[in-house]
């Protein structure tokens, strides 16, 4: 039992997931509630079971998908609401379970280049500041390049997360190159002996054909010093774009994993199992809130529970 004055424990991280996830959940969990004016898995509460997954952003042919699983089995029989919240669960943690895999650092590359990209706001720069914190407490040296040279404003976001986390940060003027910087930041971090190298990059959007050229510059850049880097390839999506971060996906070439951000402010929480389903692709991390914490591995399981309701 607590003593009196004594500080509460911080929250779990399901505990955390669930605050950060209220929208999407109270959406969906709304909808699922609405399902059980009726008491039996007939063909009306399988449809209302369809739509509802449909508006959280699962697309179509998965909420299909979906609705059939939990009806499988237990059609036209009679079912509780809680029941129906942990089997969704179940069967929504089964489609993100393959891509719950944590950004694991090889400490025989070092240093461990990580590119980092992503369309215009999507919480990018700070999506590094927190990843290079996580990895500081873990223990690893690590070296910030301030390659989103479009902004001055970045260069300084990035300044204070490295900061924060105790990171050397390489930066150039604004309006400078690039791949240019992206290089002498490689050099700075071997010689540095640090463990992990994480490379901002502009904002850009999949349709603008020059930045996407950059992005590949910037690779082919690095890979003159050392020849397997960039050793991860990481895409930073904003949940509030909803079914958009499908195409954003699909736009950036040779992606090896991808983060979410800002699920605690939208109801399209869904759409990360629509793109654990069409892309099969890691998922590393999930930002749940502004708090360097907030940014937390992913777990198939807790969000799947999160996301429905499920307890």
């Amino acid at each position: 039992m607590r003593q009196f004055g004594e500080a509460p424990p911080p929250p779990t991280l399901f505990e955390r997931l669930k605050e950060g996830l209220s929208r999407s959940t109270a959406g969906l969990s709304d909808s699922l509630g609405s399902v059980f004016t009726r008491r039996k898995l007939d063909a009306d509460t399988v449809r209302e079971l369809e739509d509802a997954l449909i508006r959280a952003d699962l697309g179509t042919a998965l909420a299909g998908r979906l609705a059939g699983a939990v009806a499988k089995g237990r059609y036209d029989k009679e079912i509780s609401e809680s029941e129906l919240r942990s089997v969704l669960a179940g069967e929504i943690a089964a489609v993100l379970k393959p891509v719950e895999k944590p950004l694991v650092v090889d400490r025989a590359k070092k240093p461990f280049v990580v590119l980092v990209a992503g369309v215009n706001g999507t919480g990018k720069t700070t999506t590094i500041g927190k990843i290079a914190k996580r990895l500081a407490g873990d223990g690893l040296k690590v070296v910030l390049a301030a390659g989103d040279t479009f902004r001055a404003a970045a260069i300084e976001q990035l300044q204070v997360w490295g900061a924060r986390a105790g990171a050397e940060v390489v930066a150039g003027a604004a309006g400078g190159d690039a791949a240019g910087l992206a290089f002498d930041a490689l050099e700075r971090a071997r010689a540095a002996h640090a463990d992990v190298l994480l490379i901002d990059t502009a904002g850009r959007l999949q349709n603008k054909a020059g930045l996407m050229a950059e992005l590949e510059k910037i690779a082919r850049v690095v890979k003159k010093l050392d020849a397997s880097a960039p050793h991860a390839v990481l895409l930073v999506l904003d949940a509030t774009t909803g079914q958009n971060a499908l195409s954003q996906v699909e736009a950036f070439k040779g992606v090896t994993g991808l983060v979410m951000t800002k699920l605690d402010g939208t109801a399209k929480g869904g759409i990360l199992v629509a793109l654990a389903d069409k892309f099969g692709l890691p998922v590393h991390y999930i930002g749940v809130g502004e708090a360097a914490e907030d940014l937390q591995p992913f777990d198939a399981m807790s969000f799947a529970k999160a996301l429905t309701g499920a307890s």
